[in-house]
């Protein structure tokens, strides 16, 4: 779906979605390592700076692939990771990836988040030619879902103790978002 060595550089009014680099591992840790980002994660917070660069290894093993595209979402001023965007699961054969999304805890609330999913979204129906969009959440993560339905996604099922985060059982919320539905079309 994507061609060539990296992914494609996105842009939106004040952030760049753009390939991670081995510089940015500091700017990962920091925002996967904090409690509160990671509270409604699938997994627990990291506790070593290995996990930052070993996870920027791995996009770029699964970028190979072909079947998870993850973008730093840095900050045009400064070109600073404050977030990532992700597309995962991609299934080529039945144009359908799920996404997923983190920001740093300081910038929530300042419509970051909302700005690189519109532009993701937009290139991932318009250039990548996708047909559907997933997202898994746990129901007690409400602002992310505030921010799905906001931007369109719809309520589709919800699984009850799918996920073990360290001991913690959690159940999870299906969303999904198709083409036709895309509000930006």
């Amino acid at each position: 779906m994507i061609t060539g060595d990296t992914l494609p550089t996105l842009t939106a009014s004040r952030l760049a979605l753009r390939w991670l680099e081995d510089r940015d591992a500091e700017a990962l840790f920091e925002i996967f390592s904090d409690t509160q980002v990671m509270r409604y994660w699938s997994s627990p917070p990291w506790s070593g700076m290995a996990e930052a660069v070993e996870m920027v290894e791995s996009v770029r093993r699964y970028f190979a692939k072909g079947s998870l595209y993850q973008w730093g979402v840095a900050r045009l001023s400064d070109d600073v990771v404050i977030g990532t965007c992700t597309l995962a699961e991609v299934d080529v054969q039945n144009r359908r990836a799920e996404i997923g999304f983190a920001l740093r805890q300081d910038h929530w609330g300042q419509g970051y988040m909302t700005e690189a999913l519109r532009r993701l979204l937009g290139f991932s129906f318009e250039e990548l030619k996708l047909h559907r969009i997933e997202a898994d959440v746990d129901p007690r993560n409400e602002a992310s879902i505030r921010l799905l339905e906001k931007l369109g996604f719809q309520r589709e099922g919800y699984l009850r103790e799918r996920w073990l985060v360290g001991d913690e059982i959690c159940d999870t919320v299906f969303y999904g978002l198709l083409k036709s539905e895309w509000p930006n079309k």
